[in-house]
């Protein structure tokens, strides 16, 4: 009668280091998988966005939001434009900062967000100037496409900013992007993030708000004409932000930025990302 033979020590064990090897190769690729697909639905989710602001603008004339600060401000995107998109909470944050700051909207937790954490939900404490309490993301706006009210808004001058979707050159202006906050009004005169992840909240300097590194050296945005790309950590510079933005700033190949400046900034972590 023939018996079966069954793996001996030394097989089982070339079998267990093989499956090993095979893991440890493997395993970094369905890592890398695993980020591009996240950046897929985030690019998604902007495309999505896209499209709201495109319904909301031809409801409105071709024409942003009003916005006005101060005591009496108003016009937040997120309250202005919530009946196109009060449905569609799915699109609301990137699958890489899905986590939200303040979930419970617990008073005197922070509820910024981050790199890898939505802001919100905005809490009763903190919801003047219809901060609508309970909302949340992990994109927000460029600050300048609204119409303002008011010779300055945020002490920033009206002059420069955008109004209305009917303009030249919206393939270079950013119109919603990754960010930590739902707002924001870079300027060229505005520094780049310190560290991966440095955060400096004055209005005044705005930048690094997008300057995210969601995407392994990249953020990503939905421009004025509706197309989405990825942006280059460096590249925002060059954006078109607002009316009269130097895009041949102190941080551009333009503006004459060296390598050795970037090495010398903060910790020097963007000096190994693509200059632009």
């Amino acid at each position: 009668m023939y018996k079966s033979k069954g793996f001996t020590l030394i097989e089982l064990l070339v079998v267990i280091a093989i499956i090993a090897v095979l893991m440890s190769i493997l395993m970094p690729a369905l890592h890398r998988v695993k980020k591009q697909s996240r950046t897929v639905v985030c690019q998604a989710n902007l495309k999505q966005w896209g499209t709201i602001f495109a319904l909301y603008t031809d409801d409105n004339n071709g024409n942003f939001p009003e916005r006005r600060s101060g005591s009496n401000a108003y016009g937040r995107w997120m309250d202005s434009m919530r009946d196109y998109y009060i449905t569609a909470e799915d699109i609301r944050c990137c699958p890489v900062a899905h986590k939200v700051a303040n979930p419970e909207m617990i008073d005197g937790i922070d509820w910024w967000g981050s790199t890898t954490t939505a802001w919100g939900k905005v809490p009763p404490w903190d919801s003047g100037g219809q901060r609508t309490i309970g909302y949340y993301g992990s994109y927000g706006v460029n600050g300048y496409i609204y119409v303002p009210i008011g010779d300055t808004v945020y002490g920033i001058s009206s002059k420069g900013f955008w109004r209305t979707i009917n303009v030249k050159g919206g393939s270079d202006i950013p119109m919603f992007l990754d960010s930590y906050f739902w707002c924001g009004w870079p300027q060229a005169t505005n520094t780049p993030p310190e560290f991966d992840g440095w955060q400096e909240r004055s209005d005044a300097n705005a930048m690094n708000r997008f300057m995210l590194n969601r995407h392994d050296g990249f953020g990503a945005a939905v421009f004025m004409d509706y197309h989405v790309q990825k942006i280059g950590l460096k590249e925002y510079f060059t954006l078109n932000w607002h009316r009269g933005f130097n895009r041949a700033n102190a941080w551009t190949r333009a503006g004459g930025v060296r390598a050795e400046d970037w090495s010398n900034y903060g910790s020097g972590w963007l000096a190994n990302y693509k200059d632009y």
